[in-house]
């Protein structure tokens, strides 16, 4: 039987790789086979999550790398491909989630959200595309949300939602353009998991309460449920999709 989902030969770059959704996904994708260079900028913890990693079979390099920050991509750029050759997949996993009322936002709290969620997600994809179009091969995956989809009445994060919402159409920008070359580009719009950054919103009575009237399912998102996912995206099951925003999120946004 032809397995859909092999990843054996490919090498994936995943950002915000050293805790949460990250790790989850970069373990996802090296139980298929891919070789894995995982970027964030807490060295410690990149370290122990690479070594998790590696325990799979697979190789796994830790680089300490600030998405926001054009040198240093290019940096860990040449890193990834000095020691694992090529790059085939990235996901753009790396992210923040400020909230406070709009009124209330500084600039300082805008340009943070603007800057890790949209822009860093902009500079990973241009500075790997050309390794991309060389080969003719690329997978693309951004970790958008839902909240690039819709409003939200319970948690004001304007800046959070404009920047994800910039991240669902730079995916539909990006697939347009990069067709042709054979790079896909899609988005997963997770809805919510308990992860580092989401904890201390999340585990309080009045979220709680909401999410179980808001989500369908009744629930918020379980460790590893976001796995299929992104490993359909990178794999060659997913050849003719692109540019397509996938909400895993227990049905949130039905409406």
């Amino acid at each position: 039987m032809k397995n859909y989902f092999d990843l054996t030969g490919r090498v994936a770059v995943i950002t915000g790789a050293s805790s949460g959704l990250g790790v989850q996904m970069a373990k996802a994708l090296a139980n298929q086979g891919a070789d894995i260079a995982i970027l964030a900028r807490r060295k410690e913890k990149l370290e122990q999550a690479a070594k998790e990693i590696a325990a799979l079979g697979v190789k796994c390099i830790p680089v300490k790398c600030d998405i926001t920050d054009t040198a240093q991509i290019e940096e860990a750029k040449k890193e990834i491909l000095a020691k694992l050759g090529r790059i085939d997949i990235l996901v753009n996993s790396a992210g923040t989630g400020g909230v406070a009322p709009t009124v209330d936002v500084s600039d300082e709290m805008l340009m943070n959200e603007i800057n890790i969620d949209l822009v860093g997600t902009f500079k990973m994809a241009r500075a790997v595309a050309p390794e991309m179009i060389k080969q003719g091969f690329g997978r693309i995956i951004n970790i958008a949300s839902m909240y690039g989809l819709v409003g939200n009445m319970i948690a004001p994060s304007a800046a959070y939602h404009a920047a994800k919402g910039g991240v669902v159409n730079l995916t539909r920008a990006l697939a347009a353009e990069w067709g042709k070359d054979g790079i896909t580009v899609n988005s997963i719009c997770p809805g919510y998991f308990v992860t580092e950054l989401t904890e201390s919103t999340l585990k309080t009575e009045q979220f709680a309460a909401y999410a179980k009237g808001a989500i369908p399912v009744g629930r918020y998102g379980d460790e590893g449920e976001l796995d299929s996912t992104v490993i359909y995206l990178a794999s060659p099951a997913s050849n003719f999709v692109t540019g397509m925003n996938i909400a895993v999120d227990g049905g949130y946004t039905r409406i």
